[in-house]
């Protein structure tokens, strides 16, 4: 009898490994390198536990270890645009961080364009917007990605670096605190921006604020917050408010207004003139979050 039961026991033991193996690999590389950068399609965790993230990777050469750069997308509360919405490459961005020796992941978060399911970062209505929610839920999705990636033997652990880019900067603000990530770099960050396709019209301004200082609360990430002279969606003036109000509830920022770019600032990190723009400003930020051995 102990015998039966013992071969009862393996015999589970043998269905479930598979099984189980199965399920991690249901993330990882999902197709070979490529150009530039060793460019990698990979699906990693959301917080959602049946939806899988769409993202790329780009890579310097060799083995690494590589410190981690989260790129972070905006967003639109419009669910037509979500989801017919491209994947994010940032190419130019991910090109200028590989070139420093920096590993680069671009992860589309749920309810945007091929990795789909439930949009989790929803505001709310312009005049009841929930700011601080929104950031937070965009925060844990950044987080998810960020996660299983430091569990990756081609990335180090700990240190990562998050880059935000308007809705994707303000849930990068709310991971201020988050014991591994080292430092923030944000572009327009912010959420109820150009609302009603309005120029320089916000929503709810003042609850935006208020959610700014609350994520300064705790946070131990510098900050260097980085924003176009011609942004219609969070003008230079405003968008100073807000990291003031970060600022004022504890948090480390170097704000910065950078020259007019094109036709509409906000856009400024998703192209390579926009990149070199930001230059000088991302350098800094960069050679501050790198370890100290790193520098020398």
């Amino acid at each position: 009898m102990r015998a039966l039961s013992s071969l009862i026991f393996l015999t589970v033991l043998t269905v479930a490994a598979p099984q189980a193996a199965s399920a991690q690999a249901g993330f990882g590389a999902i197709g070979s390198e490529g150009k530039p950068d060793r460019m990698q399609q990979w699906l990693v965790p959301t917080p959602l536990p049946d939806n899988k993230s769409h993202a790329l990777l780009f890579r310097p050469a060799g083995n690494g270890p590589f410190q981690l750069v989260v790129i972070a997308h905006a967003t639109t509360q419009n669910a037509l645009r979500r989801a017919q919405m491209p994947q994010p490459e940032y190419r130019a961005l991910a090109r200028f961080l590989v070139a420093r020796g920096f590993a680069v992941l671009v992860p589309e978060r749920p309810g945007h364009g091929a990795t789909g399911g439930k949009y989790l970062e929803d505001q709310g209505g312009c005049g009841d917007a929930n700011y601080a929610r929104s950031g937070r839920a965009t925060a844990d999705e950044i987080a998810s990605a960020m996660n299983f990636m430091r569990r990756q033997p081609s990335i180090k652990p700990g240190g990562v670096i998050v880059v935000g880019h308007s809705g994707g900067g303000w849930g990068a603000l709310a991971l201020a605190a988050h014991p591994d990530v080292s430092a923030i770099i944000v572009f327009a960050a912010g959420r109820g921006g150009r609302a009603n396709d309005v120029p320089n019209q916000v929503c709810a301004p003042q609850t935006l604020k208020a959610a700014a200082a609350e994520f300064g609360k705790g946070a131990k990430a510098s900050v260097t917050w980085l924003i176009a002279a011609n942004d219609s969606y969070f003008a230079p003036t405003f968008s100073k408010q807000l990291a003031e109000a970060f600022r004022s509830a504890g948090g480390k920022v170097d704000f910065k207004t950078l020259p007019a770019h094109g036709g509409e600032g906000h856009w400024l990190p998703e192209t390579e003139s926009g990149v070199k723009l930001a230059a000088p400003e991302l350098e800094r930020a960069l050679n501050f979050a790198r370890p100290a051995a790193s520098r020398r």
